[in-house]
């Protein structure tokens, strides 16, 4: 048997080590001077194993002394190692660092210096929202506009529709200049985009026209639904309510997490993305619960708020559920709980046309009191 041979088995049998040269001999048949060489190659290469080194050279035999030096000047037990790295200078000098147990930091020391980390490259918002005026009783002005289906091809421009969602915006804030405005539900999403995007159809594949491309209508999305509520936070703080539809389910997830994080460190917005199909929002005695509506009877709704919300359900006597979809307005009342299917703003497509589907384009914002309930609602029609 060769020496390289027997270095290999033993590589492979390390207990046989410690049998020493003569075992070794006999076991394998070899002279016992091949069975010492062996043995003490074999312990090398298996010592610069452990110690993450594959090199055989002289080198290395003199960083592991120097390794073994350095743990003992440093009173360090070979135990209490975690790693060691190894490396070669562009002289060809062997170097190394050592990173004991007690040095390793904890997950939760970790995840801190991340956020101390990214925290100095955030970006901090200065300007605040107009300060709530006391005296008469504020309110929540909620602005409802579903269903835009942003990207969809229509006779409309992208410009267009951008310019209509944004002056239908300001139209609503306009007509409320008389109210006392706490803040702003701005409910975004229900078929906020049209499609799931490169599939060009909806989350369940039923293929869509769009009129630009799937990059383009994420980012001209979250973009446009930036604008609004940079508008609105000046006049108060902004309520995001994320709801998907079943034209953009998931994507309007991935948006609604792009406009999360954008409005992480501003005061002025909260932006709600949890992982629920439906949302809930409580202002004084109203209970509000957010649902595309393509998924669940509206009969069942009511129900569906109380086994889902139970305490929230018991504290607000005001209940209503307020859906898209249907891109018109219809609104039932169950044991003294309205189902509100709200109208669109959005333009019929071509198929929408050869069905002979219509509605009229109209933008709402409803006016919710802390102790009052719904008091009434706004709209303004799009031409």
């Amino acid at each position: 048997m060769k020496l390289n041979e027997l270095i290999d088995i033993l590589k492979l049998k390390p207990g046989y080590l410690k049998s020493g040269p003569v075992t070794v001999s006999s076991k394998f048949e070899v002279d016992e001077d091949i069975a010492i060489e062996a043995i003490r190659e074999a312990k090398k290469l298996l010592k610069q194993a452990r110690l993450g080194l594959t090199d055989n050279s002289n080198d290395n035999d003199s960083v592991i002394t120097e390794f073994e030096s350095y743990l003992i000047e440093n009173g360090i037990n070979r135990d209490d190692v975690s790693s060691v790295k190894f490396w070669q200078t562009m002289k060809g000098e062997q170097r190394f660092s050592v990173v004991t147990k007690s040095d390793k930091i904890s997950v939760e020391e970790l995840k801190k210096e991340i956020e101390e980390f990214t925290a100095l490259y955030s970006p901090t918002v200065y300007k605040q929202s107009a300060p709530f005026q006391g005296g008469d009783e504020g309110v929540a002005y909620e602005i409802s506009l579903p269903d835009i289906h942003y990207g969809k091809l229509t006779d409309l421009s992208m410009y267009a529709v951008e310019a209509q969602f944004m002056s239908t915006i300001y139209n609503l804030v306009d007509k409320a200049k008389g109210l006392n405005i706490e803040k702003f539900i701005l409910p975004i999403g229900n078929d906020g985009m049209n499609s799931e995007g490169m599939r060009l159809a909806t989350t369940k594949g039923t293929p869509q026209h769009d009129a630009i491309g799937w990059r383009e209508s994420f980012q001209g999305y979250c973009n446009l639904m930036t604008k609004a509520i940079d508008f609105l936070k000046t006049k108060a703080p902004v309520h995001v309510v994320v709801v998907s539809g079943n034209h953009d389910f998931e994507r309007m997830f991935y948006a609604g997490d792009v406009i999360k994080g954008w409005y992480r460190n501003d005061k002025n917005v909260v932006v709600d993305n949890s992982m629920d199909s439906r949302k809930y929002v409580e202002y004084g005695v109203n209970m509000l619960m957010y649902t595309h509506g393509d998924k669940e009877k509206p009969s069942e709704m009511p129900l569906i708020m109380a086994t889902e919300q139970p305490e929230m359900f018991a504290r607000c006597p005001v209940r209503e559920v307020h859906c898209g979809h249907l891109h018109k307005e219809m609104v039932n009342e169950y044991r003294g709980i309205k189902v509100r299917f709200i109208p669109s703003i959005c333009a019929n497509d071509e198929w929408h046309k050869t069905m002979g589907y219509s509605a009229l384009r109209t933008g709402q914002a409803y006016i919710w009191s802390k102790t009052n309930g719904l008091e009434g609602y706004l709209q303004t029609i799009v031409k």
